[in-house]
């Protein structure tokens, strides 16, 4: 062995070495092996001691002899780059089963009835109850106080918590939330995630189940307001013809994306539901004296009181979609007071990261009959109107 080889032995060994200890003593990769001694110094060190004026040529490009030598100990010890890799693996893997529980928790968190009518969830009829508020009282200068706002618009879940940063009146209230319908095309879209929802009364026809609520609403959009609405019937919460809600929404997801991506010119999303309740509550109202059940919209804070804000589950347009929900609460309370419960807020993301106009609406509940699931959607309508379409002077 001649001393070039003797050489080149050392000094692969001696980075080698490091490698291992490293690996073995602190369970960390050759990539934050800087806490101890970087890699690279180890390799300044062998070259500066075996080779301080070495380089060679390859292709007419000088190349340094640390790089070189980097190269061949992780060929020679693929160890490190096995590791690297390993890692990035078990991060991955680590954010998808985070994602996958959270996707779990989301549908078993959730209030809604079995397929044989048994309540699954907490009750919230009571606690979500709106109380009648005077004119007066809607104003923005009353509504900028926050312990105001949250006392008499909101019910939050105990799953999750609110920061007073969450709920600027005046910034929600002010946002612009209008929609250009002088363009083609659809502007709203409205689908179902629980299609099976069905009420008192219902038949076992489509047209009496939630999606039946969800085309009269279609209908109304198009027919009276002239706001292009397209309705999409897909079907989330039936895994081999039996009622599953556990992948709901995120089975919807990929389906409602490719819609908004075929249907640019949609500005607003709704996933329209309907709550679940205990047989002895009933969700109605008196409107222009028919009877009519009540609503609520419901937001998604990607925050939970155990995790904190949720990584896994981040939604750009939270701030646009409380504007939304409260620009709609407002406007009902000031033209149908007692048509809607209170905006109520919950810890995960029920897919409302689709459009910065996006609304969750539990309408009525399984206690309510379908005639006062239609009559809801009049007013329900009316106030989408309001809202969205910029009014001529």
């Amino acid at each position: 062995m001649n001393k070039w080889q003797k050489k080149w032995l050392i000094t692969t060994g001696f980075v080698c070495a490091i490698g291992v200890y490293l690996l073995k003593n602190n369970g960390i990769t050759l990539q934050a092996a800087g806490k101890f001694i970087s890699f690279q110094q180890a390799q300044d060190a062998a070259e500066n001691w075996y080779f301080p004026n070495i380089t060679f040529s390859q292709k007419n490009q000088q190349v340094d002899l640390q790089a070189y030598l980097a190269r061949q100990v992780m060929n020679m010890v693929p160890l490190g780059n096995y590791v690297v890799q390993m890692q990035k693996e078990e991060n991955a893997s680590e954010d998808e089963e985070t994602y996958e529980l959270l996707l779990r928790q989301e549908a078993a968190d959730e209030t809604t009835v079995d397929s044989d009518g048994n309540l699954i969830g907490q009750d919230t009829s009571a606690e979500t109850a709106q109380t009648t508020v005077e004119n007066e009282n809607l104003s923005l200068d009353k509504l900028k106080d926050f312990d105001y706002l949250v006392s008499n618009f909101y019910t939050v879940d105990s799953v999750t918590y609110l920061e007073e940063g969450d709920l600027n009146a005046e910034q929600m209230l002010t946002e612009d939330l209008t929609i250009d319908i002088a363009s083609d095309g659809p502007k709203i879209l409205i689908f179902h995630t629980h299609s099976q929802e069905n009420f008192a009364d219902s038949d076992g026809t489509v047209e009496t189940s939630i999606v039946g609520i969800g085309r009269y609403l279609t209908d109304i959009l198009n027919e009276k307001y002239g706001i292009s609405t397209l309705h999409h019937e897909g079907v989330y919460d039936l895994i081999n013809g039996k009622l599953d809600r556990s992948e709901a929404y995120e089975q919807a997801q990929p389906n409602i994306r490719q819609i908004l991506k075929e249907n640019p010119s949609i500005e607003v999303v709704i996933d329209l539901h309907r709550d679940g309740v205990k047989e002895t509550t009933h969700l109605a109202t008196e409107i222009n004296g028919k009877p009519t059940a009540q609503i609520m919209f419901f937001n998604g804070l990607c925050r939970t009181r155990t995790n904190g804000d949720l990584s896994a589950m981040l939604n750009p347009y939270i701030q646009d979609n409380l504007a939304f929900s409260l620009q709609m609460k407002i406007d009902a309370e000031k033209k149908y007071p007692g048509f809607t419960r209170r905006n109520y807020l919950k810890g995960y993301k029920y897919n409302m990261d689709l459009a910065p106009k996006m609304l969750l609406i539990e309408a009525g509940a399984q206690t309510n009959t379908v005639e006062e699931m239609k009559n809801a959607m009049e007013p329900l309508a009316d106030i989408l109107n309001d809202v969205l379409i910029k009014k001529t002077e």
